[in-house]
């Protein structure tokens, strides 16, 4: 799913949605199994969640794949009530972004700012966060860009530091933020399966 055939297959594909505490929450299903499901804020069209999933090689669903909003929790069973608490001060990576900009925030770094350096890697198509000090290093994608294939700019990239939070701003293009900007007027098309009759209302 990449370039312009994302749009289209967005359309294409077989939404329902459902209204609740505040949000519209779509499902996709795509004419190739996968499914994507996505939260938005009904008073700012906020994205607040997406997740992908699809099947395996036996035909069944496998785990959802945050790609937007808060990491899925782990189930806490019998697991060791130490292990627990000193894996809650690990850094946790998630993304969460803004209207005009993707953004993502890593917990539980409580070194300095000038620490700190994040950079775009063009030909690997990411981008890369390191420390100084060699305590912290990630890789990470930005799948919409991909979707559209446009390339990364690193003037478009920057960062700060506040709380013990690494907060890494990317700008939208010009051409994310028209495709999200149709998408939001195409959503707003499908009726809710739980507003009003409630009948279950696909699209």
């Amino acid at each position: 799913m990449a370039g312009d055939s994302w749009l289209p297959q967005l359309r294409s594909a077989r939404k329902t949605a459902l209204l609740g505490d505040g949000k519209r929450k779509i499902h996709y299903l795509f004419h190739n199994g996968k499914e994507m499901a996505e939260e938005y804020d009904m008073k700012t069209n906020q994205l607040l969640l997406r997740k992908w999933r699809e099947k395996n090689a036996l035909g069944a669903y496998g785990s959802w794949q945050v790609e937007v909003g808060e990491p899925a929790m782990p189930a806490v069973g019998t697991l060791d009530r130490e292990l627990i608490k000193e894996s809650s001060a690990n850094p946790v990576f998630m993304r969460k972004d803004t209207k005009n900009s993707f953004q993502w925030r890593i917990r539980n770094l409580p070194y300095p700012k000038d620490v700190y350096s994040v950079s775009v890697e063009k030909d690997q198509r990411c981008c890369v966060i390191h420390t100084t000090n060699k305590k912290y290093y990630k890789k990470f994608s930005i799948p919409d860009l991909d979707r559209f294939q446009l390339p990364l700019d690193c003037t478009a990239l920057s960062f700060t530091h506040a709380n013990n939070t690494l907060i890494i701003t990317y700008q939208k293009p010009p051409e994310i933020l028209a495709a999200e900007e149709e998408l939001q007027e195409e959503l707003k098309k499908i009726k809710a399966a739980n507003d009003g009759d409630g009948e279950c209302k696909t699209q």
